[in-house]
Parts: C-alpha cells; structure tokens; sequence
C-alpha cells in the first residue's frame, strides 16, 4: 500500500524536477519538458521497480489527468479572436488542415500493409497532433483507446521529425518559402502582444504567489466540475462511446467557459494544463514496453514522414494559389506541427514579429478543433 502511494507522489510531484531541471540547465530545456518526463517513465517502467498492481494506479492517472487538462488549456483562448483572423492567416489555416488531412488518408491507404496494428487509430491521432498538439495526441489516445506502446512509439517518431522540420524552418524556411511564395506585405501592423510566454520568462513563474494561486484554485475547481459534467453524461451512453463524449463535451464546455471574462483572465491555466500533460506523459511512458520497439514497424516511420512532409508540399500549393505570403504560411505550419510555443522562435527568425498574434491565435485554435477533427477523420478511414 505504501509503495502504491508513493508512486502517486512520484507521478504527480515528480514535473516538478524536471521543469526545474529545464530552468536550470538550458541543454535540457532545448530536449523540452514532455521528452524528459517521457525519458524518466520509459525507465521508470522497464527497470522492474514498479509494484505489484501499478498498472490500475497508471490507467487511474490516464484517466484523470486528460480530462482535467483540456479546460485549463482552453480557459486562455480568445475565442471572439479566432472569427477575427485576416482573411490570409484563415486561409492558410484551411490549406494546412487539408494537407494534413489528404496526407493522412492517402499515406493510410499506401502504408497500411507495414504490419502496424492499430493504424486507423494512429491516423485519427497524427490528424489531432498536426492541428492542435500533444494533447490532442493525449484526447485521441483515449478516445481511440489506442495501445501505450503504439501511443509512444507513435509520439517519438512524431517529436524526431517535427525536429528536423522546425531546424529546416529556422535555417532554410526563409529562403525556400520566399521562392515559392509571395512576400509578406509590408507596412502590416500587428496587434499588440499580450502573450507571457514571449517575454522570455520561465512560465510557471510566479504560480505559487497568493495572487494567482487562489483564481489558479478556482479554475481548476471549474475544470473538475466540467469533468464531473462530461462523466455523468458519459454514464449515460454505451461504454464504447463513453470517452468519446467525454472528452468532446469536455472540449466544448471548455471552449464556452473560456468565453466568461472572469474565467478567461484567470492566470497559468495554460500553463497548469500543460503540468497536468507532463504527468500524463509521465504515466503514459512508465506503461510502454521497450522491449516492442524493436518489433514496430518501419512503415510507421515513413508514414508520419509522408505526413509531415506531404502535407507541407499541399500546404505550400494551396496557399501558393490563394496568394499567401511566405512569413504567414510558416507560421501557420509551425503552430499547427510544431505546437504554439514554437511561434515566436520562427517569427525570430524571419524577423518578423507581426505575424506572432495570427500564429498563436492559429495555434490554439488547433486545440479547440484536433479532438473533433481526428475523432472524425479515424472514423472514416476505419471504413476503408
């Protein structure tokens, strides 16, 4: 019993050390928080430390933690800003969610005979995680009831090549995309940036001050509430839909409650949410076997490549036609593969500050539609 309860200790306590080892140490904050927790449970989990029954404990945590992010993530959206977009950012948007979603069909039909079980279910989640993010891949795994290992193996290969897109972006991205599309207009002027993640801060700084830990209490007491919400209607269908209405419903009530002045301007929601992702990887990696890596079928490499990198050539084509400038594009792209917080790297490197707003504003957008859009997207394939 007690070794049980020290797990749950370790689980939740342990983000802790690594966002202070990624304060502290700027080598490990470039690998980034998830990989490290992802690293630690993978050991955690394949050294024969856990004890006996561990396994309820982590599908306990799996459960929870999800559901309780995916409020916290959306309480920040500026929602009435998404129906605001310049008609070139909406347009650029659209173009990256049909690439992926075309990739992620076709590369399905080519690279369903590589022996990989569960395919259809990692194409819903490769939809989730190239329109919003981690935790989208994290919803959809639930949704899908997708296999730990398959969920790792699918979000290593997917953390290597985003990688090597975002090096591509930052030391060649310029350079091709100004050849193959029209330049940013110039005299463009930006709204004024009001994100905290830009001013070069760590983020979570300041969680444990009075001010914002007591409306930081509040939220997440909204969010458990909105949780408890999506369980009981949850209770009210058959067991096999049970998740998936859970975690859309909570998807959507998190999008309303978002729209709610006092809640919207609560502080490090964004930011609790993510914490709550970091333990869910954790979890997630401490359940993987190691030993069915090398069993994973190589076609599952070459389809998220196929995917990333055939859905980029769409987006480059479409938004060539639509005459979308370059700086704009690569923003977009980089919020929707890479994730938000990439934005104002790539915006550095262009040198160009003003498109930060319409790619982060893209970028959580992402969030709010990848749960619905891979569910869907799965479910069709499924069909094929």
């Amino acid at each position: 019993m007690i070794a049980k309860v020290l797990l749950v200790v370790f689980y939740v306590f342990f983000p802790m050390a690594i966002l202070y080892l990624c304060r502290k140490f700027p080598m490990v904050n470039k690998l980034g928080s998830v990989v490290i927790a992802y690293a630690f449970g993978l050991i955690l989990g394949n050294i024969g430390i856990l004890p006996e029954g561990s396994r309820a404990i982590q599908d306990v945590i799996t459960t929870i933690t999800i559901p309780l992010a995916i409020p916290l993530l959306l309480f920040s959206a500026n929602v009435r800003s998404w129906f605001m977009m310049a008609g070139k950012t909406m347009l650029s948007m659209a173009a990256a969610l049909i690439g992926v979603i075309v990739v992620v069909a076709t590369g399905y039909l080519i690279f369903r005979g590589g022996g990989m079980k569960e395919m259809w279910k990692v194409s819903g989640m490769l939809v989730g995680v190239y329109t919003g993010g981690t935790p989208n891949l994290a919803s959809l795994k639930m949704m899908l009831d997708v296999n730990p290992d398959t969920y790792i193996i699918t979000h290593t290969y997917d953390m290597i090549l985003s990688s090597i897109y975002l090096l591509f972006l930052i030391t060649l991205g310029k350079r091709v995309f100004g050849r193959l599309l029209r330049p940013f207009p110039i005299g463009i002027k930006g709204k004024t940036i009001s994100y905290t993640q830009l001013d070069g801060r760590d983020p979570y700084e300041g969680i444990f001050s009075r001010r914002v830990l007591g409306p930081l209490s509040k939220a997440f007491g909204i969010s458990v509430l909105i949780f408890a919400i999506g369980g009981g209607m949850g209770l009210l269908v058959p067991e096999n839909a049970q998740m998936v209405l859970v975690i859309l419903l909570i998807t959507t009530l998190g999008i309303g409650a978002s729209l709610i002045p006092s809640i919207n301007r609560i502080d490090k929601t964004f930011e609790l949410g993510m914490y709550l992702i970091l333990i869910f990887s954790l979890d997630v990696a401490s359940m993987a076997n190691i030993r069915e890596f090398t069993g994973a079928a190589p076609g599952l490499f070459m389809y998220i490549t196929y995917v990333v990198f055939g859905g980029l050539v769409l987006h480059v084509l479409i938004s060539r036609y639509f005459r979308v400038d370059s700086d704009t594009v690569m923003v977009t792209s980089t919020a929707l593969i890479c994730s938000p917080p990439f934005v104002p790297v790539i915006a550095g490197a262009i040198r160009n500050r003003e498109v930060i707003v319409s790619g982060l504003t893209v970028g959580i957008l992402g969030y709010a539609v990848g749960n619905y859009l891979g569910y869907i997207v799965a479910l069709i394939i499924k069909s094929f």
